[in-house]
């Protein structure tokens, strides 16, 4: 559900949708970004979280390094690569600034997956008390890794279970989150699950 049009990006903009359940995207055609929610919406209870055993197997053969909030603003323009099925992208510049200055203020995120000193995936999303709010991943197949998106999100679960979140937001479902553990629930229910999760004292 479209919320509003030639969205405030400011920080504190920012910070409010999310604590209010929205999400800003921007128009792949004009660039102009709109603020959105959504019902039902797609979270991942981090005791669910699953991967396949395949992927468990190569995550753990990988040479892959992980690392968290160390090359922010390029996994962002990582996540704006086209992709199979999605040739444009909903991350305007706008965006990618609004963003990198969240990152500098310590609200977002970024989780990265590293190959001879080579970024080869990554993800970022924001955090609000106990509420990770997850954006968007990419990875590079053609880098011989390509486990390395799915061994970000396993990162971020683990990390996000040591200090204490409770809340993993997807915002939309996709057969991909789903496959991780991902579910469905009412508006309502997601409200008060945000409700709860950005008022406890805990971080990144």
């Amino acid at each position: 559900m479209r919320m509003s049009s030639d969205a405030d990006l400011s920080p504190e903009s920012l910070l409010a949708a999310y604590a209010g359940g929205a999400f800003p995207m921007a128009d792949v055609d004009t660039g102009v970004v709109e603020y959105f929610t959504c019902d039902p919406r797609c979270v991942i209870p981090l005791d669910a979280f699953r991967l396949p055993h395949t992927s468990q197997r190569a995550i753990r053969a990988s040479l892959l390094r992980m690392r968290a909030d160390t090359a922010f603003e390029q996994v962002m323009r990582g996540c704006m690569l086209p992709r199979p099925g999605q040739e444009r992208t909903w991350i305007s510049e706008s965006m990618v600034a609004a963003y990198c200055a969240l990152h500098e203020l310590g609200f977002a995120h970024s989780v990265e997956a590293w190959l001879d000193d080579k970024l080869v995936g990554g993800l970022y999303g924001v955090a609000i008390g106990g509420a990770f709010f997850g954006e968007s991943m990419f990875v590079l197949r053609n880098a011989g890794a390509g486990n390395a998106s799915k061994a970000c999100l396993h990162w971020l679960v683990t990390h996000l279970k040591s200090k204490q979140f409770t809340l993993l937001d997807s915002q939309y479902s996709n057969p991909l989150v789903l496959s991780f553990g991902g579910v469905e629930i009412p508006a309502s229910q997601y409200e008060a699950q945000l409700a709860a999760a950005t008022d406890l004292d805990v971080s990144f």
